[in-house]
């Protein structure tokens, strides 16, 4: 069964300078945990997102779409990123993402794929 591993982390404290001590740490341990979803041949498929100025969203109303600027809902934690994975069951993909690095704050929602249509 696949899974969407969300992570949440805000953007503020993700900006903080490439000199900061906490964001290398957290960039060489995606790059660690990405090793060992490959070495325990789990297929996967991850990616960091782009920040939410960027974002739009497209709502539909009886008069068809309208776009907005950024995300639909307004919170202090942001999707920053994802992982995709294909795990037995929700324990093990809670397994996996308690091995996702995170920025003090983040968290990670599980989320089971209910129709893979791909």
């Amino acid at each position: 069964m696949k899974y969407l591993l969300m992570i949440y982390s805000s953007e503020a404290e993700w900006a903080r300078p490439e000199t900061d001590p906490i964001k290398p740490g957290v960039i060489a341990a995606h790059e660690a945990l990405q090793a060992e979803l490959r070495a325990d041949g789990i297929a996967w498929l991850g990616a960091r997102l782009v920040d939410t100025p960027s974002a739009r969203t497209i709502a539909q109303t009886a008069d068809g779409h309208v776009v907005h600027d950024g995300p639909f809902a307004e919170t202090k934690e942001q999707l920053a990123g994802f992982y995709l994975v294909e795990a037995p069951d929700m324990a093990a993909a809670e397994a996996w993402a308690r091995k996702i690095p995170q920025i003090p704050g983040g968290k990670v929602e599980i989320r089971a794929i209910a129709h893979d249509v791909g």
